[in-house]
C-alpha cells in the first residue's frame, strides 16, 4: 500500500524524524484555514500516488492563507497523470540550503535491505542515478543487524555527505530504519532531505510503501486505506477473502491456483487477438483448497461485473475436486437466479473431473458450456465475449 506524502509525514513525525509543520485539506477553505494556522509562507502540494507533481504545477508556494486559498482551489480538480486531485498538503515553508536523498527499500532481486544516498536529491534522483550513478550510493543492509548509529555514519560517509551535515544524516537513517521496521514497509524515501540555512536536516517529502502481508502486525494501517480509490468489486471480493484484481478487459477469469490464473490471463488474452483484442477482466484465484461456497462467491463477484461479457473458469482439480467446483457453479447460478446472464465457459481437468463434468451435465444450465482444453474454453470465452 503506497501513502499519499501526508500520511507518510505523519508517520514520520510519530517515529522521531524530523519534520516540518503540515496539515491536510479537501477544500480551499480549509487550506486557508490551515495555511493561517501554520503561519508565514507555506507550500500547496497535490496529494496523489503519482511523481512528476511538481512539474504538472502541483506543488506552489504561497505566501499568506488568502494565497493558500486561491492556489489550492487551482489544484483540487487538477488531473495529474490521470490521477484527479481530492487532497492537498499544506506544508510549512523552509529555507533550503541543499536537497539530499536517502531511502531504504526491499532489494528483492537480492533478497536483501538496501539503502540509497545521494547529496543530488531533489525531482530528478531518477536522472542522476541513470546519468550519475557514481553520485548514488547503494548499500546492503544485514536485517539481523540492522543499521546502528555507527553503521548509518559509514553509510552516510560512503556517500559524500558534507562532513558537518553528517552525523545529522546518520541520524535521520536510524530513524527511517525503525520506520521501515516497526512499520514493515517495503520502502522508505526521503526526497529532498534538505538541509535549511540554518543547518537543519529535515524531511522535506517522503514516500512510504507498506507491506500489505504484514496487515495482520497492524490494525491502524486500515485508517490509511484510500478508500475512494478502491474498486467495490475487490472491496466486496476482500470482504469474502478472495484474492481478486480487477482488470480491463471483457472475460471474467476464475481458477484454483495462482499460476494457473497467470497461465489462463495470458491465453485469454492470445485467444482475444483474434476477436477484435478482447482481454481478461479480473485475476480470480479460488485456492488450492477452496470449498463450493468459495467458488460461488468468487462467481457471484464476476457476474456482477458490467464489463464482463463471458466467464471462463479453468480448474485442474487437486484438493479442490473437480466436482466441488461443479457444485458450486450450480449453487452460484440457483443463488444468482435472473441475474445470471452470462454465458459461462468450463474446462475442468485432474482430480474427480468425470464426477464434475457429469454434475455440470445434468444441471444442463443454458449459461453453461464444457470444454476439454484450456486453449479451445479461452476461444470460446474470448469468441463469446466477442459477440
Amino acid at each position: 500500500m503506497d501513502l499519499f506524502e501526508y500520511q507518510a509525514r505523519d508517520l514520520f513525525e510519530k517515529h522521531g524524524v524530523p519534520v516540518l509543520a503540515g496539515a491536510v485539506a479537501t477544500t480551499a477553505q480549509e487550506a486557508e484555514a490551515a495555511a493561517e494556522k501554520i503561519g508565514g509562507k507555506v507550500v500547496i502540494k497535490a496529494q496523489v500516488k503519482v511523481g512528476g507533481r511538481g512539474k504538472a504545477g502541483g506543488v506552489k508556494l504561497a505566501q499568506n492563507s488568502n494565497e493558500a486559498r486561491e492556489i489550492a482551489s487551482k489544484i483540487l480538480g487538477m488531473d495529474i497523470k490521470g490521477h484527479v486531485v481530492g487532497k492537498v498538503m499544506i506544508a510549512q515553508a523552509a529555507p533550503i540550503e541543499a536537497e539530499y536523498y536517502l531511502a531504504i527499500l526491499l532489494d528483492r532481486s537480492n533478497r536483501t535491505f538496501l539503502v540509497m544516498a545521494s547529496v543530488a536529491g531533489g525531482m530528478d534522483i531518477e536522472q542522476v542515478a541513470h546519468e550519475t550513478p557514481e553520485k548514488l550510493a547503494k548499500v546492503p543492509v544485514n536485517s539481523n543487524h540492522g543499521i546502528s548509529q555507527s553503521e548509518a555514519v559509514k553509510i552516510i560517509q560512503q556517500a559524500q555527505f558534507p562532513a558537518d551535515i553528517a552525523e545529522q544524516v546518520a541520524e535521520v537513517l536510524v530513524l527511517i530504519w525503525n520506520v521501515f521496521v516497526s512499520e514493515d514497509a517495503t520502502l522508505v524515501e526521503i526526497n529532498p532531505l534538505v538541509k535549511t540555512s540554518d543547518g537543519r536536516i529535515i524531511a522535506l517529502d517522503g514516500k512510504v510503501t507498506l507491506d500489505d502481508n504484514a496487515g495482520f502486525r497492524h490494525p491502524d494501517h486500515e485508517l490509511l486505506v484510500d478508500h475512494s480509490a478502491t474498486n467495490p468489486l475487490e472491496a466486496l471480493a476482500k470482504e469474502k477473502d478472495l484474492n481478486y484484481v480487477k482488470l480491463n478487459g471483457e472475460v471474467g477469469v476464475i481458477g484454483n491456483g495462482a499460476g494457473l490464473v497467470m497461465s489462463t490471463l495470458d491465453v485469454v488474452a492470445y485467444a482475444g487477438e483474434k476477436f477484435g483484442g478482447v482481454k481478461p477482466a479480473n485475476f480470480l484465484d479460488i485456492g488450492g483448497g477452496a470449498s463450493a461456497q468459495v467458488m460461488a462467491d468468487g462467481l457471484s463477484i464476476i457476474l456482477g461485473d458490467p464489463d464482463v461479457k463471458s466467464v471462463f473458469v479453468n480448474v485442474f482439480g487437486g484438493i479442490t475436486a473437480c466436482d466441488a467446483v461443479a457444485n458450486g457453479i450450480v449453487q452460484a447460478l440457483e443463488i444468482l437466479g435472473d441475474k445470471a446472464s452470462k454465458p459461462i465457459v468450463v474446462r475442468l481437468d485432474g482430480n474427480n473431473v468425470l464426477e464434475g463434468r457429469r454434475i455440470l451435465n445434468e444441471a444442463n444450465h443454458p449459461l453453461i458450456q464444457q470444454l476439454d482444453t484450456m486453449d479451445g474454453a479461452a476461444a470460446r470465452a474470448a469468441e463469446l465475449a466477442a459477440k
